[in-house]
């Protein structure tokens, strides 16, 4: 099935519904010739939007990006990146933990560096920061904005209020309003997108590019018979996940969906990819891959996608 593109919330870019993202793979478990492969099977069948922070392994994950697409030789008018700000990995006080003038607008020129760019499409602030003004942080986005190195900016893992100060803020000093928000979205993790942000795609046409579509694995399945060796929960500093991926009533939720899945010739993951993608609120999908193989399998859920009927929906809702 083509690719489908939707507009990122009310602005007049286009994002694939999928897209691919570096967190955990890129680092970790993916380099080099791998992840070139990866970058150019998910570009081959449609997907335009490659996501990135500056934290994933402490800026690795963007030079390993970067040098992909520099030997790629995508047109760049063809693709959209985006990088994260806020965790820092520069170990002083202006640089951690922190959404300030002086730290977004280096940060990004790092950012800029490792992915050998020119300009990136997005920037985020990649969790809210208490003990900075949001004006101060607004007007630094819009001022990098301004700046050409970068076209729109969003926030992470906001809440609805905060996004509904900055929107103020920037409306009312004529600024660069943020366009687009990030949320963990799957089967198990609905509130924030179903319900408080459900006001702001009317109030202020906010677009979403959700993560973690498989609940970190979850929703795939395989760990429905205890926890594959090789797999992102054996990874050290995950420990939090193997509980959370070993839960019982959990499970029972995910084999429940396995019979809607089995009856609809998809896999669980695909299954669970496509159900977020039938939110009309969501622009796209943030997927991950450490293999060629899981971009393939991904990319089924363009398929699962048409065959999300309201009651295949409705029994899907049951389950959860």
């Amino acid at each position: 099935m083509d690719m489908q593109y939707r507009r990122l919330g009310r602005s007049g870019l286009k994002v694939s519904v999928l897209s691919f993202g570096s967190w955990v793979s890129f680092g970790p478990q993916l380099a080099g010739d791998n992840a070139r492969e990866c970058l150019a099977a998910a570009y081959d069948a449609g997907i335009n939007f490659f996501d990135n922070a500056e934290v994933y392994a402490a800026g690795r994950s963007e030079s390993i990006m970067g040098e992909a697409i520099a030997q790629l030789a995508w047109p760049r008018h063809s693709y959209v990146v985006s990088s994260k700000f806020f965790w820092g990995i520069e170990g002083s006080v202006n640089t951690r933990n922190t959404l300030n003038r002086k730290y977004l607008l280096q940060a990004v020129d790092g950012s800029l560096r490792r992915l050998r760019l020119d300009f990136l499409d997005l920037i985020f602030c990649h969790r809210p920061d208490p003990e900075t003004p949001v004006a101060e942080t607004v007007w630094a986005m819009h001022d990098i904005i301004e700046s050409g190195r970068a076209l729109y900016w969003g926030t992470s893992e906001w809440s609805a209020d905060a996004i509904r100060e900055a929107w103020a803020v920037a409306e009312r000093d004529h600024l660069h309003r943020p366009v687009m928000e990030q949320p963990q979205y799957n089967l198990t993790e609905r509130t924030k997108v179903e319900e408080e942000f459900a006001p702001l795609y009317d109030e202020i046409g906010l677009g979403l590019t959700t993560w973690s579509p498989l609940a970190s694995g979850l929703l795939s399945g395989k760990y429905l018979d205890g926890i594959p060796a090789g797999s992102r929960a054996t990874l050290p500093g995950y420990g939090w996940l193997r509980t959370q991926l070993t839960d019982p009533g959990a499970s029972r939720r995910v084999r429940a969906l396995k019979v809607i899945a089995d009856e609809l010739s998809v896999s669980l993951a695909q299954l669970s990819i496509a159900w977020c993608a039938a939110n009309p609120h969501v622009s796209t999908v943030i997927t991950g891959a450490s293999r060629v193989e899981q971009i393939h399998e991904n990319l089924g859920a363009l398929d699962a996608l048409s065959r999300l009927t309201p009651d295949v929906l409705k029994r899907i809702d049951a389950i959860f």
